[in-house]
């Protein structure tokens, strides 16, 4: 049984259908990409699974049970799949280490003692404890988002999603983020990322789901999606090596 699946999602916004019936699966300790134009569904396809957006219709299971019910937990749900948002969405008044135990003390109700140290065993694997005092600010693009990395895992999710992880950064960072990818997924972490960067999604996944118009229509490799696809829309996105858009 896969740990998510995903069937027939639809999520419409007004008139305006943004997914039209996805369906995909994500398989414990599997790392996933996902690609497409802008506008395809992506990120609304992310949200979709922690409840941030409500679908129209559809099932979303996630360990077997369908987290689309009225009964479910959403709290809980938002514990169990941990989101890094593309803008990272940390709290400016509060220090690294802080914005990693929040939700350990708030949610998990964790002393203050407990919370650091489970920030500091991820903040260490993340190569930022040495920036653990410091304020988002006074961080680059690629340690804030090592910081809302390590706030994610803290919470001992069993997947985390990524929004468009390196659309901020300068394609070095892209490559130490693409090993940073490779390193958790080593550590058997679960993971699926929206992304627009060839490159990243090269290094990080052998196989890519590609959405179009809010539909799954193709998950294969880069290579062959490039240039042995029956569609041109296809074999001309996959063409752009080494481009991100």
């Amino acid at each position: 049984m896969a740990l998510i699946e995903v069937r027939n999602l639809v999520k419409k916004f007004e008139d305006n259908t943004v997914l039209n019936g996805v369906n995909l699966d994500l398989l414990e300790g599997e790392l996933k990409v996902v690609m497409g134009p802008s506008g395809c569904g992506k990120s609304t396809l992310l949200r979709c699974l922690n409840r941030l957006v409500e679908p129209t219709s559809g099932t979303i299971r996630f360990r077997g049970s369908d987290i689309t019910s009225p009964s479910t937990d959403v709290r809980a749900l938002r514990q169990s799949i941990g989101f890094v948002f593309q803008q990272f969405a940390l709290y400016r008044h509060l220090t690294v280490v802080d914005n990693v135990t929040l939700a350990l003390r708030k949610l998990k109700k964790m002393s203050r003692a407990e919370a650091n140290e489970k920030a500091a065993f991820e903040l260490s694997r993340l190569d930022m404890i040495t920036h653990q005092h410091k304020y988002p600010e006074q961080l680059s693009g690629g340690q804030k988002q090592r910081a809302a990395i390590a706030r994610a895992l803290a919470m001992d999710p069993a997947v985390v999603v990524f929004d468009e992880p390196t659309s901020a950064l300068d394609p070095i960072m892209v490559r130490e983020v693409a090993e940073l990818f490779n390193r958790l997924h080593r550590d058997n972490i679960t993971m699926l990322c929206v992304t627009h960067d060839l490159l990243l999604a090269r290094q990080i996944s052998k196989k890519i789901i590609f959405l179009e118009q809010g539909v799954v229509t193709a998950e294969d490799t880069i290579d062959h999606l490039a240039t042995n696809h029956p569609d041109q829309k296809i074999r001309e996105f996959f063409g752009r090596e080494g481009q991100s858009s």
